[in-house]
């Protein structure tokens, strides 16, 4: 007999297959994911601006595929890799977010951009030496590769530090008759996780006057920054005010995660946005008197956000701590899960915590109804 795509694919349209999974298991639950993806598909529609969701977020070709379907313009991909899955998986506009400057990610942009539609693969620069790269590598294509300049907004780990270079930036790309001069990603991740809503739509109106000022200082030059993309998920309903921006970057939105659900429930009206991404464990150990044992650990669970919150299977407000690789520690707050119980969890950092798995387990209710490849998990 063939061997099953997954070692819960025979558990697809059981009754009750939630509960009968191999864990450690990545969950959707899929009717508030596509609540979410319809919400703020809605949400920027009724803003007039556009939507270009991060797949870093998500990696899956089937959710940018319904993403788009809701309305989505195209996607945002940090990584060649990712850029690669989504343009092969039908995806037709895609904005690398990131700058390509070896030779190899150039060689790969420019075989990428000449199996995408015309003009459906755009790419990031924050550097006059980039510019001549890519202008060369692109030289022989049927059309202008199309480029942005990336000012550093946020982190500042990539970006042009200032107006001065951003101008330079974009007088050197439409100097190159194999680029085409797009516009501007103003990407500020620093601003999406502050949890007090005033600092953060401060700093968000601070980061947007700054953008409209080199938007203008371009136009002035005889530079058209047709496209201003950036914002997330934490400044969505901020930064689509104002027309500084013209299109969206949010990701974390399909899924939302214990940090952007405190982010979003700091507002003064509850998050538009519910948790649709879950990890199930099981107990495997109650012999500690003080906890139990679950199997899933810092190779289940993104460390960087925290720990993961109670769902459900065990009182909410029992606390979860990494045990090790494999394990987590759950102090329970009311009585003792069993052993072989089902905990479900809520993901500290969604993002990072997808590209531990290989696949996700799309369940509504009780019922596992499909399993999804994370396609672009590890690609670089």
């Amino acid at each position: 007999m063939p061997r099953p795509l997954h070692a819960n694919s025979p558990l697809i349209g059981v009754p009750g297959g939630r509960h009968l999974l191999d864990t450690p298991a990545l969950l959707i639950d899929l009717p508030a994911m596509t609540r979410n993806i319809e919400r703020m598909a809605a949400f920027a529609k009724a803003r007039g601006i556009g939507l270009r969701p991060h797949v870093k977020t998500h990696k899956s070709i089937e959710i940018a595929r319904r993403q788009m379907a809701a309305g989505a313009i195209g996607v945002s991909c940090v990584t060649m890799g990712e850029a690669e899955v989504m343009v092969d998986g039908g995806i037709r506009s895609v904005l690398i977010t990131s700058p390509a400057v070896t030779p190899s990610k150039i060689a790969r942009l420019v075989k990428l951009a000449e199996r995408a539609a015309p003009g459906g693969v755009m790419v990031v620069v924050d550097n006059l030496a980039n510019v001549a790269d890519l202008a060369r590598a692109a030289s022989g294509l049927l059309h202008p590769l199309p480029v942005l300049v990336d000012y550093g907004a946020g982190y500042n780990r990539t970006g042009a530090a200032n107006e001065a270079q951003v101008l330079a930036l974009a007088a050197a790309i439409a100097g190159e008759p194999g680029l085409r001069l797009r516009g501007l990603q103003a990407y500020a991740g620093n601003l999406q996780h502050i949890v007090a809503r005033e600092e953060r739509s401060a700093a968000a109106a601070a980061l947007r006057e700054t953008v409209a000022g080199i938007v203008a200082a371009a136009r002035r030059k005889g530079f058209n920054f047709e496209i201003v993309t950036g914002a997330g998920t934490g400044t969505h309903d901020l930064d689509s005010e104002q027309n500084a921006f013209t299109e969206l970057q949010a990701g974390s939105y399909v899924f939302m995660d214990a940090e952007y659900t405190q982010v979003l429930a700091a507002g003064t009206e509850p998050s538009p946005f519910e948790v649709a991404l879950f990890v199930q464990t099981a107990v495997i150990s109650t012999n500690a008197a003080d906890w139990v044992t679950v199997d899933g650990g810092t190779k289940c669970f993104a460390t960087d956000g925290g720990v993961p919150l109670v769902a459900r299977g065990t009182d909410a407000a029992s606390r979860y701590a990494f045990f090790g690789d494999e394990h987590g520690k759950l102090m329970p707050a009311g009585p003792r899960p069993a052993l072989g119980t089902r905990i479900e969890f809520v993901t500290p950092h969604c993002d990072p915590t997808v590209n531990l798995h290989d696949v996700y387990h799309v369940v509504e209710g009780g019922a596992l109804v499909a399993i999804w490849p994370v396609d672009a998990r590890g690609k670089r």
